[in-house]
C-alpha cells in the first residue's frame, strides 16, 4: 500500500522516516520529495508497505502525531490519473498565453484600436 505523508520537517531524510515506519511493519521504499532547485525537502514524502494490515496501522499510529513544531498527515496515497497535468496533454498552461502580443490582449483586438 502506498502512503503520502505532509508535515514533514524540512531536514528530514529517507532513512529517519524509514525508522518511524519499521515499528509498523515491513518497508518497501521511502521518497521525500525534493525540491529540484535547491536540494531541500518540500515537507511531504511516499511510503510504501507491501502488506496492507501493518501500512494501516502506520496510518493509525503516525497520524497527527508532533514532530518539533509541524504535525504528521499519513493517509492512504491517492492515485493519479494521467501525467503531468491530464487537462493541457502533459504539459502545464502558460496563464499568460498572449504574453508576445501585448500582455492580455490578443492581436486582433490590438489592431481594431488603430482604425
Amino acid at each position: 500500500m502506498k502512503l503520502f505523508v505532509a508535515g514533514l520537517p524540512y531536514d528530514m531524510d529517507d532513512a529517519e522516516l524509514e525508522e518511524f515506519f519499521e515499528k509498523f511493519g515491513t518497508v518497501s521504499s521511502v521518497k521525500v520529495a525534493m525540491d529540484r532547485d535547491t536540494g531541500k525537502s518540500k515537507g511531504f514524502a511516499f511510503v510504501e508497505m507491501p502488506d496492507s494490515t501493518e501500512a494501516k496501522e502506520a496510518i493509525e499510529g503516525l497520524n497527527n502525531i508532533a514532530i518539533g513544531r509541524k504535525t504528521l498527515v499519513v493517509k492512504e496515497a491517492e492515485e493519479r490519473s494521467g501525467g503531468f497535468n491530464s487537462n493541457s496533454g502533459g504539459f502545464r498552461r502558460n496563464n499568460n498565453q498572449n504574453r508576445g502580443f501585448g500582455g492580455n490582449r490578443n492581436f486582433n483586438d490590438r489592431n481594431r484600436r488603430r482604425f
